[in-house]
């Protein structure tokens, strides 16, 4: 039995509905009046005898004169009732709830056993008024209280009572479904029996000087052992920054490398990079001029490090491609993006004490930090008497891990089968207010707001599903493993994916990150919804400012909650994230992360903030749960395949000169342009309220995002196979790089990789073009 908890929602148990909220106007039942039942009273004191002549004529007009009174009655209740029709069926054309406009759903109500259900249709605009009327503030805030009062990593006691909590929560709502689904994942934490250390050494290896480190700080799946080396500066460890220390002959073979955090890419991309550029360790830093550091004025102490997976890539990785079941039934295998050098995050106190000992050539112009006293120099050599290096270890242990993902769902009325998903992740290495308490509670709060909806009246076409995700700190485990137990059917069934991971990071702008057949909905929202700092103007009208809304749609990241749903299962997805405009919020992936420090941030207004991403989430949601054809951009690649085009139209001439056409792609590209117009030309042409033929061009748009996962290269060594969005050789980015350095560099241009390149990016839009178009006759192939 599971144990008695106090809920994460007070009012939750009894189905959620609050009593004093009443039924949302416009969307009660409309009763019918009972029968009027009419009785005719015989007169009475008529003392009268049938054998009189008199009397009986005197009781033949008395006859006549009551007749008369019935005739004049049943006339006046004829009239009256033929008035009543006529007025009830003006007045009928007037009421808002007896419409019959497509933009309405059905609702049915049980109203007795003697009587028939009448249908009752609700619009959006009332739903929208629904959504708003229901969502609490306060239950933001106070579900968040509750899951950031202390660290609760996966597996642990903290962990494991907030996961029966919200699933006992989740069960009193009175949600259709409610369930877990487990996975055993190998997770990497620090060793309890050694600490992760630096130390200054001489030539001969001999230790001169140990630096102590912060004993919570790590990389999770860091390799371990030792390193040494010589230390070499390498900014942000992007591509670029390594291009240019190449170019400026800087020797990093053997060496280890100085990364501050931040440049726009995460931990694990720059431990990959520096891995390929011949580094034999890394150490993260959090630079001043990246990250606040100031505690005075709400920023990092100079001895605080932050923490980050460095797996590139999702899920548990000793089980790529497929579910971490109990994996010690099936063959051991390995991720390839499993670093084989160790790292290690420090602080900005540990990072300015070696990097002020360096010695070598000035860093390039752009690279210089704020770490006092620290000119910015590259290395690898230390200055003073003597050779010296640094020498780290790293003896992180892996332990396995039953992940808990809870599940809750409302049923579809038409289209049950097609699921709109919306996740958070539950785990923290810390408090987690930002990282994991904001996504948890905007989670529970919108499960609630629509269960309420349900019982007053909301009908969605589509099931809705909510899920609280175990495992997110190390790289969204229990999400994909999720995704990798059930591929071969959720590009079939799911819609879409909202993520409410780090929502909130401040309360100034808003930024999507989004699959392109997701970034249309976004406008629609935020015109509806106020914005949570500036009273009385819509979050659209502060966007304008900034050029418009498509300015603030952005490309999925590696390392966000909603990536693997689009470019490992293909599922559109979206995230959505508030942060400040002068500052950042520096306590994520810290010990620090704490409600306090947030809502000092916000000054006060953190459940304004979570109710205006509560209202986005949910209107972008309830526009997928109520449209009869689903309102996804299936035209939205086409530009993208566009832009490759264009680029390879400027090498046309040296392509050819080596034997290589883009005339294919070309082809490719347009004849997707062409299924996607049509498919759009004849939704528009048909009649979308009939259901059949709506779940016909459904069907054909849910599956859009999965063509683009590419069938010819391996899910186990490529996982993120999406050509637009994935990793890859197989991906456009990929190709559009490779294709720049026939300019740049083009003895490095290697022409059979180009060719295997194009032919994999080519055949899968070809494929996804011909999916699009529907059966076979329909495929355009001219002769």
């Amino acid at each position: 039995m599971m144990d008695s908890v106090t809920g994460l929602i007070a009012g939750a148990a009894g189905g959620g509905a609050q009593a004093n909220e009443g039924v949302e106007e416009g969307g009660g039942v409309r009763r019918r009046a009972p029968p009027i039942e009419m009785k005719l009273v015989p007169l009475e004191g008529s003392d009268v005898t049938l054998n009189s002549d008199i009397t009986a004529l005197m009781l033949q007009q008395h006859v006549n004169r009551r007749k008369a009174a019935v005739y004049l009655t049943l006339t006046g209740l004829l009239i009256f009732t033929t008035a009543f029709l006529l007025g009830y069926v003006a007045f009928r054309g007037m009421c808002h709830l007896c419409r019959s406009e497509p933009d309405n759903i059905p609702l049915s109500d049980a109203l007795g056993d003697d009587r028939q259900p009448e249908e009752v249709v609700l619009y959006m605009a009332e739903l929208r008024e629904m959504l708003k009327k229901y969502l609490k503030e306060e239950r933001i805030e106070n579900t968040l209280r509750r899951v950031s009062r202390e660290s609760h990593p996966p597996g642990s006691s903290e962990g494991n009572a907030i996961a029966r909590e919200i699933l006992q929560n989740l069960q009193n709502l009175g949600m259709d479904h409610t369930w877990t689904d487990s996975h055993y994942a190998t997770l990497q934490f620090p060793s309890r029996t050694h600490r992760n250390t630096l130390w200054l050494v001489d030539s001969e290896g001999a230790e001169l000087e140990e630096i102590s480190l912060d004993s919570e700080g790590y990389c999770a799946y860091s390799a371990t052992g030792t390193a040494t080396g010589g230390l070499v500066y390498v900014n942000y460890g992007r591509r670029e920054d390594f291009d240019q220390l190449r170019v400026m002959g800087v020797s990093l073979n053997g060496s280890i490398a100085m990364v501050r955090v931040g440049g726009g890419v995460s931990f694990a991309e720059k431990v990959w990079l520096a891995q390929e550029a011949g580094h034999v360790g890394v150490l993260i830093y959090p630079d001043p001029a990246d990250v606040p550091q100031d505690p005075r004025r709400l920023g990092l102490h100079s001895n605080a490090v932050i923490s980050e997976h460095v797996h590139l890539g999702s899920g548990d990785p000793f089980t790529p491609g497929f579910p971490s079941f109990n994996h010690t039934q099936f063959p051991s295998t390995q991720s390839s993006g499993l670093p084989i050098i160790p790292a290690q995050p420090i602080s900005a106190n540990v990072a300015a004490k070696l990097l002020s000992q360096l010695s070598g050539a000035v860093c390039p112009r752009g690279w210089q930090g704020r770490l006092p006293y620290v000119q910015c120099v590259l290395g690898p050599g230390f200055s003073g008497v003597g050779v010296r290096q640094l020498k780290m270890a790293v003896y992180n242990s892996m332990k396995p891990v039953l992940l808990n993902n809870i599940f809750a769902s409302i049923e579809g009325k038409v289209e049950p089968d097609h699921y709109i998903i919306i996740g958070a992740q539950r785990d923290a290495w810390g408090p987690g207010a930002v990282k994991s308490g904001v996504g948890t509670a905007l989670l529970m709060e919108l499960a609630r707001t629509f269960s309420n909806m349900v019982e007053n009246g909301f009908s969605p076409r589509r099931s809705l599903l909510f899920v609280s995700w175990d495992g997110g700190e190390f790289g969204n485990v229990g999400a994909t493993e999720w995704l990798e137990g059930y591929l071969t059917m959720l590009h079939l069934k799911a819609v879409a994916y909202f993520s409410l991971d780090q929502a909130i990071l401040g309360d100034d702008v808003l930024s999507v990150y989004s699959s392109p057949l997701l970034s249309h909905l976004i406008e629609g929202a935020i015109k509806q919804v106020e914005h949570p700092k500036h009273t009385g103007q819509s979050i659209l009208s502060l966007v304008q400012r900034q050029g418009g809304w498509r300015n603030i749609v952005k490309p999925l990241y590696l390392n966000s909650g909603a990536y693997s749903f689009t470019a490992f299962g293909g599922v559109p997805a979206m995230q959505l994230h508030f942060t400040e405009d002068a500052r950042s919020y520096p306590f994520v992936n810290t010990q620090l992360d704490s409600v306090g420090r947030l809502q000092e941030l916000l000054q006060g207004r953190l459940g304004s903030v979570g109710r205006a991403v509560g209202e986005l989430v949910g209107l972008m949601v309830l526009k997928l749960a109520h449209d009869h054809i689903l309102p996804l951009d299936v035209s939205c690649y086409s530009s993208s395949a566009q832009q490759l085009s264009s680029t390879l139209s400027q090498h046309a001439a040296q392509l050819q000169s080596r034997g290589l056409s883009p005339q294919w792609v070309f082809s490719a590209r347009g004849d997707y342009s062409r299924a996607a117009k049509n498919l759009l030309e004849a939704i528009k042409n048909s009649d979308t309220q009939d259901e059949k033929l709506a779940r016909l061009y459904n069907t054909r748009i849910i599956r859009v995002e999965y063509y683009f996962l590419s069938q010819y290269v391996s899910v186990v060594e490529t996982p993120f196979r999406h050509v637009f969005l994935g990793r890859g050789d197989h991906t456009m980015s990929s190709l559009a790089d490779h294709l720049n350095q026939l300019r740049l560099e083009p003895h490095r241009f290697d022409e059979a990789r180009f060719r295997k390149q194009l032919a994999l990016f080519t055949w899968t839009l070809q494929g996804a073009a011909n999916a699009l178009s529907g059966d076979v006759w329909n495929i355009d192939n001219p002769l």
